[in-house]
């Protein structure tokens, strides 16, 4: 039993490296803060397109319709590995500039905007939807309602109906943002060195795994707060409509 805490619970081994990992957190928290709001706002765009209506813009519906369902079926694996890979391939052919094709804004490196790429595109359309579905939940009548006072459909979304969307569906987003802040440590395999990737240099250099560990305490400590507040936001979601029930 001592071998087994000495192996992945070695806190002398934890604290020793702890800025190591720490820091590799720090990307973690930084690629997470930067692709869940990108995706937030993606997937918003990408569900009121959907809802976009008549006749000449369905086109534009199936093209949302196709790229969302093609990204959700997806492995986030894959998306990461072809614009990494793709990109970068473009970028020294000349075929498309260099800043996009080998990111490096706000010095951050490219490994950091492929990821967030990765992430924006997979996740927004999951995100997509989540909104879809907030969309749909509110009552038909006061779109009509709003049409009838003079609004015109892009008004109606932007006033009445989208505001309310956004408030039913902020449990499930925090939800898809909390496996968004998981997947994270996929965009290791292209070179950054986020939570996961420190741990994973500490083992190649010490044999301990107790990096790993000390990387899992530090996802504990953020997505766990986070799950007990969407639970508390979905009770008090259930609480105004069980008021609200006659």
């Amino acid at each position: 039993m001592g071998d087994f805490f000495d192996i992945f619970f070695n806190f002398q081994f934890m604290a020793d490296h702890f800025d190591v990992v720490f820091q590799g957190f720090l990307v973690t928290l930084k690629l997470s803060a930067v692709g869940g709001a990108l995706a937030l706002v993606w997937g918003l765009i990408l569900a009121v397109l959907r809802q976009v209506p008549g006749k000449w813009l369905a086109p534009v519906r199936w093209l949302v319709i196709a790229y969302i369902d093609c990204l959700r079926g997806l492995p986030l694996l894959l998306v990461i590995m072809l614009l990494y890979s793709g990109l970068a391939t473009l970028a020294t052919q000349g075929l498309i500039p260099r800043d996009i094709g080998i990111p490096q804004w706000f010095g951050q490196p490219d490994p950091f905007w492929y990821g967030v790429m990765a992430l924006t595109l997979t996740y927004g359309a999951y995100m997509a939807e989540v909104y879809r579905a907030g969309i749909e939940a509110v009552p038909r009548g006061q779109t009509e309602a709003a049409r009838s006072l003079g609004m015109s459909h892009g008004q109606a979304m932007r006033f009445i109906i989208v505001p309310q969307a956004v408030r039913k569906v902020i449990p499930p987003l925090l939800n898809d943002f909390i496996a968004l802040m998981k997947d994270t440590a996929l965009v290791s395999v292209i070179g950054l060195v986020e939570a996961v990737q420190a741990g994973r240099d500490l083992y190649s250099e010490f044999y301990n795994p107790s990096g790993f560990t000390l990387g899992a305490f530090m996802f504990l400590i953020v997505t766990i707060p986070l799950a007990r507040f969407v639970d508390r936001l979905i009770k008090n979601q259930n609480e105004k409509f069980q008021r609200g029930l006659p």
